[in-house]
């Protein structure tokens, strides 16, 4: 294995990293191709500049899911009603790094068939990046809406509220947009997800102005402070005044959707209420809305893809204001991050580095 060794990250190529991944999930006893998918949505996050998502996870939360028993590495995701265009999957404890992709891919047959394709799952387990599940459409031509609850754990408050009831339920669409560069959103509906503090955490870096708060609602720029339970994540949109309860909103319409639509366990429920104002609670039994869209069902003829070309062209095509970067709509920056680290490597933090060696990693 070759590597190269800057101050700050190590590369280590795509496909040993790929090769070591589906190792270590195939020792866990997921089958062959299902531990490769894993491996493929755990990457990624790494290849795509995400690294809150990827290989950081893989001992601190992916491995102790099986060791705890709250992971079925053999589990069969059953659909249990079909309508045709829509289906409710109970996941069984699936490992979500493969068992989301899966629900996408059966989204997208059904779309194909209907015109559109709903998936609805419970019983899930942490699936990675919401972008890389909803992307599966986008490389079909087709539109993926991939949205998820956070199960029963609890991390954010309500605006002005002093308990945590809900989690950062991530929203992704994703869509073709320019070759090679499809559109994908991937977001939280607090400010950032949990991972960035962690991983700001990891590198002794303070992180922004209106990440965390304290108690008393001041802004907090240690991310360590977040887990030493002296901090609270925010919402997106800031305070109730500059547009929290948009981002709580979000937050809301992704519990329907995911959770609540498909019997998932909820965030804000009854136990809820038992918290002490921290994060608590465990992300087991989330609830994911997949859903794909042909779109050529409603626009045939290539009317989309030409619209799509355009719309996206011309943002690309906006001047930039002064001192301002050239425009690029989500998802462009990240492919051409992958595209590179295909080629140069995918740069790993000295720390998770370490941590894959202490995993089997080969040097």
């Amino acid at each position: 294995m070759s590597l190269t060794l800057p101050d700050t990250d190590i590369r280590v190529p795509y496909a040993d990293l790929l090769s070591f991944t589906t190792r270590v999930f195939r020792d866990r006893g997921v089958p062959a191709a299902r531990a490769a998918a894993a491996a493929t949505a755990l990457l990624y996050g790494d290849l795509h500049g995400l690294g809150s998502h990827g290989l950081a996870n893989l001992r601190r939360l992916y491995l102790p899911l099986f060791d705890t028993g709250r992971c079925d590495p053999v589990a069969e995701p059953a659909v249990v009603r079909d309508t045709g265009p829509a289906a409710v999957v109970d996941a069984g404890t699936a490992l979500g790094l493969w068992a989301a992709t899966e629900a996408m891919e059966l989204a997208a047959g059904k779309a194909g068939d209907h015109g559109i394709g709903l998936v609805s799952v419970r019983g899930g387990t942490h699936f990675g990046c919401a972008g890389h599940h909803a992307a599966v459409a986008a490389a079909r031509g087709m539109i993926g809406v991939v949205a998820s609850n956070c199960g029963g754990q609890r991390i954010a408050r309500p605006p002005g509220g002093a308990v945590a009831m809900l989690g950062t339920n991530p929203l992704s669409v994703a869509a073709p947009a320019q070759p090679d560069r499809p559109f994908v959103l991937d977001m939280s509906t607090t400010v950032v997800p949990t991972g960035r503090i962690r991983a700001a955490a990891r590198a002794g870096e303070a992180v922004p102005d209106g990440w965390l708060a304290d108690e008393q609602g001041r802004p907090v720029t240690d991310p360590a402070a977040f887990d030493r339970g002296e901090a609270h994540l925010r919402w997106l949109g800031g305070d109730p005044e500059t547009g929290a309860y948009k981002g709580f909103g979000l937050a809301l319409a992704v519990e329907l959707l995911a959770a609540a639509l498909s019997g998932a366990a909820l965030g804000p429920a009854p136990a809820a209420l038992d918290g002490d104002g921290g994060p608590h609670g465990r992300d087991d039994d989330i609830g994911y809305l997949v859903l794909a869209i042909a779109p050529e069902t409603l626009r045939p003829g290539g009317g989309f893809a030409a619209a799509a070309g355009t719309m996206f062209g011309a943002l690309l095509d906006c001047p930039p204001a002064a001192g301002a970067g050239a425009i690029r709509y989500p998802g462009w920056l990240e492919a051409e991050r992958a595209a590179a680290h295909r080629k140069s490597g995918v740069p790993l933090p000295r720390d998770v580095y370490e941590d894959l060696l202490a995993t089997g990693l080969p040097r």
